[in-house]
C-alpha cells in the first residue's frame, strides 16, 4: 500500500518538475501554487489530488525544502509555503507583512541507516549526535555495542549523509540534539542549516533516502514514509521516559499528547509522554495574513482559505494511511481561529457553514 501511494507521489512529482511551471501572476483563479518542505510532501500531493477532483481547483505543490519554499513566500511567487519550522525573525521582517502558519499533520523524523542485514537497533541521542559529529565512527563502537545486546554489528566505517538544503527536518533533528546531547547545541545549534563536521549531503529528504541506498555503511535522518516507502531499516530511539520507541502513527500521536506551552510554535522533540517517539514534530502551511498584494486576487484568497480549511478537517482522514499523525482537536481550534484570522482588504475571508 506504502508502495503504491509513494510511486503516485513520485510520478505526480515528475509531473509538476517537468510540466508545470507556474509563474505566478499568470496562474488562473482555479490553480493555487505552493512549494516547501519534502517532510509532508507524499501527503500533500496524495490530498490535494483528492482536494483537484472534488472541487475543481488544481493544487501545485513542489518539494524543494523548507527553506526554498519560505523564500518563494517572501517573493510572493507561490501562494503558499510549506515548512517544518515557523519562519525566524529575519524571514518575518523580509516578509514585510504578518505571516500565518497554519499545522497541517504530524510527522517522524527517523534514524536510518543501510547495514549488512539491517537489524532493528537501538540508538540514543548520545549515540547519534556522536555520529553526526564524527566521534563515531565504525558500527561495532562499544557506545552502539552497549545498547544494542546480541546484535552483531561489523567495524565498518559508518558514511553520516545530511542534508545541504535548509531543511526543516534539519531543524528538527538538530532540535532534538540540542535538547538531549551534552554538546550538540554548543558545537552544531539548531537549525535548518548546519555547518557538518562530517559526510556527505543532499537536497530533500528523496535526495538523502536515493543516497543512502547506493551507499552501504551509511546512516541518516529522513521523515517516515520516505524509509517505509524505501524499504529501510529504522531506529527505536529512546525517550525522555528511558524507553526505546520506534517510530510510528501510534507513537506519533502519543509524542503530541502534551500541554503545548506555546500554542503558536509548539515543540514536540524530546516529549515527556511514555511511549511517545522523541523526534516529533508538526509541519505548518504559511501564508500572508493580508491577502490583498498586487500578485493575489480575492478569488484566489478565497479558495486558499478553502484549501486551509479542508486540510485540517476533512483532510485528517488521511494521514495516517500515509504514516503522518492528525493534529489534535485542541491544535484544530486553534488552527481554526489562525483560518479566521487570514483576510481581504481587513474583511476575514472564511465564512463558516
Amino acid at each position: 500500500m506504502v508502495i503504491k501511494i509513494l510511486s503516485r507521489f513520485l510520478c505526480l512529482l515528475f509531473g509538476i518538475f517537468f510540466f508545470v511551471n507556474p509563474v505566478f501572476c499568470q496562474s488562473t483563479q482555479k490553480e493555487l501554487h505552493g512549494e516547501g518542505a519534502t517532510f509532508p510532501e507524499p501527503f500533500y500531493q496524495t490530498i490535494f489530488e483528492i482536494y483537484s477532483k472534488q472541487y475543481g481547483v488544481n493544487v501545485y505543490y513542489k518539494g524543494t525544502g523548507s527553506g526554498k519554499g519560505i523564500r518563494q513566500l517572501i517573493d510572493k511567487k507561490v501562494n503558499f509555503a510549506g515548512t517544518d519550522v515557523i519562519l525566524n525573525e529575519q524571514e518575518l521582517i523580509d516578509a514585510k507583512q504578518p505571516v500565518i502558519h497554519i499545522p497541517t499533520c504530524i510527522g517522524a523524523v527517523v534514524i536510518t541507516y543501510n547495514i549488512t542485514g539491517n537489524p532493528q537497533l537501538n540508538l540514543t541521542s548520545e549515540v547519534i549526535g556522536d555520529i553526526f559529529l564524527g566521534k563515531i565512527t565504525t558500527w561495532n563502537d562499544p557506545d552502539i555495542l552497549a545498547i544494542n545486546p546480541g546484535v552483531r554489528l561489523s567495524n565498518s566505517p559508518i558514511t553520516v549523509i545530511h542534508r545541504i538544503d535548509a531543511s526543516g527536518t534539519t531543524y528538527i533533528f538538530s532540535e532534538f540534539l540540542s535538547k538531549t546531547h551534552k554538546v550538540w547545541k554548543q558545537k552544531m545549534g539548531t537549525g535548518k542549516e548546519l555547518k557538518w563536521l562530517t559526510g556527505q549531503g543532499a537536497r530533500g529528504n528523496p535526495g538523502v533516502a536515493g543516497l543512502m541506498r547506493q551507499i552501504p555503511g551509511s546512516i541518516g535522518y529522513v521523515e517516515l514514509i520516505y524509509a517505509i516507502g524505501n524499504q529501510m531499516a529504522v531506529a527505536s530511539i529512546k525517550n525522555r521516559s528511558g524507553q526505546f520507541v520506534k517510530p510510528t502513527t501510534k507513537s506519533v500521536s502519543m509524542a503530541a499528547n502534551v500541554n503545548l506551552t506555546n500554542i503558536m510554535n509548539p515543540s514536540l522533540t524530546n516529549t515527556p509522554v511514555p511511549g511517545g517517539y522523541p523526534i516529533s514534530g508538526f509541519t505548518w502551511i504559511a501564508v500572508y495574513r493580508e491577502q490583498d498584494y498586487p500578485e493575489n486576487t480575492k478569488e484566489k484568497a478565497e479558495e486558499l482559505v478553502k484549501l486551509l480549511w479542508w486540510i485540517t478537517h476533512e483532510g485528517q482522514r488521511y494521514t495516517e494511511s500515509l504514516h503522518y499523525a492528525p493534529l489534535s482537536k485542541e491544535i484544530i481550534h486553534n488552527t481554526e481561529k489562525s483560518i479566521g484570522s487570514i483576510l481581504y482588504k481587513g474583511i476575514s475571508i472564511h465564512k463558516r457553514k
